[in-house]
């Protein structure tokens, strides 16, 4: 019975490591389609997102299943439980993408009126924290799970430096504006994915000692 079980863990693992690559994949894509004026690329990202949807669906499935057959107890219902909630927030992330690309196609037209230079950095930084998280849940790693949640101070900075670049363009010409807001609103869906990704670490932190935030829960 414990090896089925063991067994059914390392598959949980496996479709997370899974689950996990396809939102890396899409925030990457996002970003490039963003940077290069992709449509397709953008619309690859869209389409993609109902995989992203299916694949929380067969995780939760597969967490229930293991809930209400195995009765997992201590550590093992907190890995269930955890992976959970992390591909809520996991998710949430594709959405974030699609509503990147969603701004891209709109803005596809358009001559951007700032580099961008600090989007890219958002978009590695959330793929690392991303990477970083599903790795500590997988290989039970206390530490790698907390470094993440440190990375997300970074993913802020860089959100505050592309927001004032982005008013000072405003306040140069006013016709910036609308564009402007787009893309502060790009940033800010890269901020959310860094929080998105701060959540899953914690949901880690919180399989591996049972808490989350200051409190004991398991």
């Amino acid at each position: 019975m414990r090896r089925q079980f063991d067994e059914q863990l390392e598959e949980l693992a496996r479709e997370m490591i899974s689950m996990g690559a396809m939102i890396e994949s899409a925030i990457d894509k996002a970003c490039d389609a963003l940077m290069r004026h992709d449509v397709a690329l953008a619309k690859s990202v869209m389409e993609a997102d109902h995989l992203i949807d299916q694949k929380e669906r067969t995780i939760e499935s597969m967490c229930l299943r293991l809930l209400l057959i195995q009765q997992p107890i201590a550590r093992d219902l907190r890995k269930v439980s955890s992976a959970l909630k992390m591909i809520t927030d996991m998710e949430r992330i594709g959405d974030q993408a699609e509503d990147i690309s969603e701004i891209t196609i709109r803005l596809i037209d358009e001559q951007y009126i700032d580099s961008l230079q600090h989007i890219p950095a958002m978009a590695h930084a959330t793929t690392r924290m991303v990477t970083g998280a599903i790795d500590a849940f997988v290989a039970r790693a206390l530490d790698r799970a907390r470094a993440v949640i440190a990375c997300d101070d970074i993913v802020d900075d860089l959100f505050v430096q592309v927001k004032d670049d982005l008013i000072r363009l405003i306040r140069a010409d006013s016709a910036n504006g609308e564009q402007a807001i787009d893309l502060i609103m790009v940033a800010k869906y890269f901020e959310r994915i860094g929080d998105h990704a701060t959540n899953i670490a914690e949901w880690v932190v919180f399989s591996i000692t049972g808490e989350h935030g200051n409190e004991r829960i398991i």
